[in-house]
């Protein structure tokens, strides 16, 4: 649910009009981030069947064991190899670019590069 004048209200907006003009393709599917104060997560989605092919946070155990906090830059960078490295695994080497309304900076922008030199093209 929108409230007005919240933050996350704004970047709900902003998420909303990106995605009328991006989708993920069962050639191409999207990557798509969100972002908490203590965590991160990606996901590799194809839209066209609606389900989730890879996923990869700072909650799972591999990333979580090598980590401290999972709402940093270091953390960013561990997710986006983890999900670029499944998805590899399973074949999948581009995929579109989904920042879910969040500005293309910080741990967003560690997460991309992360999984860039994984791998994935976008």
């Amino acid at each position: 649910m929108l409230r007005k004048g919240s933050k996350n209200d704004a970047r709900q907006k902003r998420h909303l009009r990106l995605r009328k003009n991006l989708a993920g393709t069962e050639q191409k599917p999207r990557l798509n981030v969100f972002r908490s104060l203590s965590h991160i997560y990606a996901q590799i989605i194809d839209d066209k069947s609606g389900t989730t092919l890879v996923a990869a946070s700072t909650l799972d155990k591999e990333v979580q064991s090598s980590i401290e906090y999972g709402g940093n830059v270091e953390a960013a960078k561990l997710v986006g190899t983890a999900v670029a490295k499944r998805a590899l695994a399973i074949g999948i080497k581009q995929v579109v670019f989904d920042r879910g309304g969040y500005i293309y900076h910080g741990r967003i922008a560690a997460l991309a590069a992360a999984a860039r030199e994984a791998g994935l093209q976008f």
